[in-house]
């Protein structure tokens, strides 16, 4: 069963936001030690810390090295960097000693990964400008995976249960997101949308590509993208073998995605992607000001490792209160367990 069940390191974010909180809450899931064996990468004292406000009943074994774990319900095993003291650690603050910590936590794991003693990566959520005060200048997790493993092609996926996207572009304004937005980019990312589906277990996925402006340009009066990068680039998929249509108005492409039409959406920007997904998996209640979930996952196509997050941050604004939702954090273990078991057959990149 050892053999079976993958590794999966999980580096738990910025101490001062939720990351602690929901990777403790989703390991008091018994389900999760069916499908995976989790180690924590984080400080053993702030993930007591964590298990204390929460009021979880779960072990913590400090270890060296993945093969000292336990991995069993009831016990925590967090590889522990000693790198923060958890009393000096003041949630709902940005902070470079958080940054810091955050930033070993992620550069661990994926250390752990490229030397093969992990399956795979789970990422709890930093705080970019906790990061960048510490020094590290990344526009986020992706970039610094990317730098990191010496990927130069890669995207981002959103997945939120049957409803998924992929990014030719991500954290850059939306005037260099236009410009960025080129026949070869949006290839490759249709390519990298088809492989990281494969290895989840949909062969011949559907893919609908996005168009960039308002109807798909209409025949360019809004815009010449479409006609100029978008479509050349799909034909050329299709001549591949791919099943890629469009680029279909970016008003309707998500409501056939989401009923049925399509296995994945190719989108040019960042929020074309990241709105639709969030309004799915995100629900806010306005009676007790609390959001009632926080689901859906982000995984890094393109690399050496495997790489899923959480899609949310670091919500400081509840951190340390014990009351924040580690759905999200379940899924990415979930999401991130089979794209260890594909992968470990079919071998390749994601």
């Amino acid at each position: 069963m050892e053999n079976i069940r993958p590794l999966l390191a999980i580096s738990v974010g910025d101490p001062a936001g939720i990351g602690p909180e929901i990777t403790a809450k989703a390991l008091t899931v018994p389900a999760i030690y069916d499908i995976c064996r989790p180690l924590v990468i984080g400080e053993s004292g702030m993930m007591r810390q964590a298990i204390g406000f929460s009021g979880l009943h779960l072990d913590v074994n400090s270890i060296h090295g993945p093969e000292d774990g336990r991995y069993l319900v009831g016990t925590m095993d967090v590889l522990d960097l000693h790198n923060i003291d958890a009393a000096s650690i003041r949630h709902k603050k940005v902070s470079a000693e958080t940054g810091r910590a955050s930033f070993e936590y992620v550069k661990k794991a994926i250390e752990l990964a490229l030397a093969r003693r992990v399956d795979g990566t789970v990422t709890g959520p930093i705080n970019k400008e906790a990061i960048n005060a510490a020094g590290f200048h990344y526009a986020g997790h992706t970039e610094i995976y990317a730098d990191l493993t010496g990927t130069r092609d890669y995207a981002m996926m959103l997945v939120h249960e049957q409803f998924r996207v992929i990014h030719v572009s991500t954290h850059v304004s939306l005037r260099d997101a236009c410009d960025r937005v080129r026949k070869e980019r949006v290839l490759k990312v249709i390519r990298l949308g088809r492989e990281t589906l494969a290895r989840l277990g949909i062969e011949n996925a559907r893919i609908a590509v996005a168009g960039l402006n308002p109807h798909s340009g209409e025949a360019g009066l809004f815009g010449r993208e479409e006609m100029e990068e978008i479509a050349p680039a799909i034909s050329e998929a299709q001549q591949e073998g791919l099943m890629v249509e469009g680029p279909i108005p970016p008003d309707t492409v998500f409501s056939k995605m989401l009923g049925g039409q399509y296995d994945l959406v190719v989108v040019m920007y960042h929020d074309q992607g990241h709105i639709p997904i969030k309004v799915l998996g995100f629900k806010y209640d306005e009676n007790t000001k609390t959001w009632g979930a926080v689901s859906g996952v982000n995984i890094t196509c393109g690399l050496p490792i495997i790489r899923v997050s959480v899609d949310h941050g670091t919500a400081f604004g509840k951190a340390g209160e014990g009351r924040a939702n580690p759905q999200s954090m379940i899924d990415a273990l979930t999401t991130a367990a089979r794209l260890a078991g594909c992968t470990a057959r079919a071998g390749g990149s994601l």
